[in-house]
């Protein structure tokens, strides 16, 4: 038997196959192996343009961020402004209407306050300046009373203490509580409840619409309007006088002299002789600071 198996007589012994060029073998798993790396690569660089891509995209993003944040303190901002360009423009506004010269207005609500002084034979005006204090009960009442010292004076002079008030047909006493004859100012109290008026702060400047309330001759609630024509030093004493052209007669002196936002600016207490549109007030500070009533 021949070596490697039997055959049968007659038969061509069989050739070995012959190898294919699509069997496996060296060079076809190179191919492969070229192929596979040229996917990755192919793959990795796909991946890092995506990647960049991704990059920009988010730093874009960043961007657009960034600059809808800017937009949005801008915005505020903006607003912001015009927010308080608005609240400017409104207390410009108000200020204004306060200018504004309203005599009914200001009259209505400087009425209540003012009063006609009757002091022996003589009678003038007064005005209830600040906030109702105490009554020594405990009771809220007690009003302070502005007014002239001369209008005071006679019954001062005789050691007197008590005049009368009187508003709407109404009496009420009141006791002389201090005086500065100098400043020809007197503080007056009574033990009733009145609305006091407000002080201006400053005094009055040329050209200040002003209103002045009192009794001229007995005629009691009595307006006239003019304007403040000059603040001038006194020249027979200390401190100094507001002049102003609103008419005034005897009686009106202790009355007040009141600006466009209702405040007191000063005591009226004379008038020129001889002259029209001449009269002199008392600044009102003065008063404030020699009584501490404001």
């Amino acid at each position: 038997m021949a070596e490697g198996g039997p055959y049968w007589a007659g038969q061509v012994p069989p050739r070995p196959p012959t190898p294919s060029r699509w069997a496996a073998g060296p060079r076809w798993a190179g191919t492969l192996r070229w192929a596979a790396a040229t996917g990755v690569t192919a793959a990795l660089i796909a991946l890092g343009v995506i990647v960049a891509i991704q990059a920009g995209q988010i730093d874009q993003l960043r961007d657009d961020v960034a600059g809808g944040r800017q937009s949005a303190a801008d915005a505020a901002d903006g607003t912001d402004q015009r927010l308080d360009s608005l609240d400017g423009r409104l207390a410009a506004v108000e200020d204004q209407n306060e200018q504004v010269f309203d005599p009914p207005a200001v009259a209505a609500a400087v009425l209540p306050s003012v009063f006609q002084v009757i002091a022996d034979d003589f009678t003038g005006s007064a005005f209830a300046i600040g906030e109702p204090g105490q009554t020594t009960s405990g009771e809220t009442g007690r009003t302070n009373v502005l007014t002239a010292f001369h209008v005071v004076e006679a019954v001062w002079s005789r050691d007197g203490r008590s005049v009368q008030l009187e508003r709407d047909g109404k009496r009420y006493t009141a006791v002389i509580a201090d005086v500065d004859q100098s400043q020809d100012i007197a503080l007056l109290k009574v033990d009733t409840g009145f609305a006091g008026l407000p002080a201006a702060a400053d005094p009055p400047g040329p050209g200040e619409s002003v209103l002045v309330v009192g009794a001229p001759l007995g005629l009691t609630q009595t307006i006239t309007t003019g304007v403040v024509s000059a603040v001038r030093d006194r020249t027979d004493g200390p401190g100094s006088m507001i002049q102003f052209d609103a008419s005034v007669n005897p009686g009106n002196s202790g009355g007040p002299v009141i600006n466009t936002r209702k405040e007191v600016v000063g005591i009226a207490n004379a008038k020129a002789r001889d002259a029209e549109g001449i009269g002199l007030a008392v600044p009102i500070q003065t008063a404030c600071d020699t009584f501490h009533v404001c």
